[in-house]
């Protein structure tokens, strides 16, 4: 016979541990994690050019005289603003019920129900409520397209470029990819990558396919909108028009 006490601890330790939630992962009673799409050289190159002219102002504060300060001072309320708009602020993010785009001067919404597509070709835009608003936040690099265009005819063909006595540049049967003879275990192709950005536009629209069949449309309905980012075109105007007027009382 066990011990009561043994079966209680032992009862007392298995109702302890959590149950397993069974409802879905991002359903609308859950939090859903966003993700973020944005390009990471864009924001280094800005954070450097940013850095870069903050230091020539200070230089220039430092050992300027007289109206050289306020040229720089101008520049430099216009400039960072507007570099920093263009190459660290934008982003795209994700989550259960909505997307939202941060592009340079303004930031789109739009609830799942109301996007309609979304695409790359030379850039990356999306249609909603009949409009079409680009992603500045992915941008589309056309050599990396064609780069994982060929490896995906090779993943097809099992073909791979060839050198030596057939010639550079000619193809050649792999007998690795596609199972030559003498060979007990061939190695299989690997699934070619995808651009960046038709990735990012084939998550995107997969997850609102995936949140509009979990939650239903009627949950993800709404109005797309639209917000300028006026603390960001305030300083760009107000440094400008500043530059300008000392340039020309020059």
């Amino acid at each position: 016979m066990s011990d009561p006490q043994d079966q209680n601890r032992s009862d007392q330790h298995t109702s302890a541990e959590p149950a397993a939630d069974p409802r879905p992962l991002g359903g609308p009673d859950q939090p859903f994690a966003d993700r973020v799409y944005r390009s990471t050289m864009g924001a280094v190159a800005g954070g450097l050019l940013i850095v870069l002219i903050l230091w020539l102002f200070v230089d220039t504060v430092l050992h300027g005289h007289g109206r050289d300060v306020w040229l720089a001072l101008s520049g430099t309320v216009c400039f960072v603003p507007l570099l920093g708009a263009y190459t660290m602020w934008p982003c795209v993010r994700t989550n259960a019920q909505r997307l939202v785009v941060r592009n340079p001067l303004r930031t789109i919404t739009v609830p799942w129900a109301a996007l309609e597509t979304v695409r790359a070709t030379l850039s990356v835009e999306m249609e909603a409520e009949g409009r079409k608003f680009q992603l500045w936040a992915i941008p589309v690099s056309l050599r990396q397209r064609k780069r994982s265009n060929r490896q995906a005819m090779k993943a097809t063909t099992g073909e791979t470029g060839g050198f030596g006595l057939l010639g550079r540049g000619r193809a050649v049967r792999d007998p690795y990819l596609t199972g030559g003879p003498g060979r007990n275990a061939p190695m299989q192709p690997t699934a070619p990558s995808r651009a960046l950005a038709d990735a990012a536009v084939d998550e995107i629209l997969k997850q609102r396919d995936t949140q509009l069949t979990a939650q239903g449309e009627a949950a993800l309905s709404g109005q797309v909108q639209v917000a300028w980012t006026w603390w960001i075109i305030a300083p760009i105007v107000g440094g400008a028009i500043a530059l300008a007027a000392l340039l020309i009382a020059g």
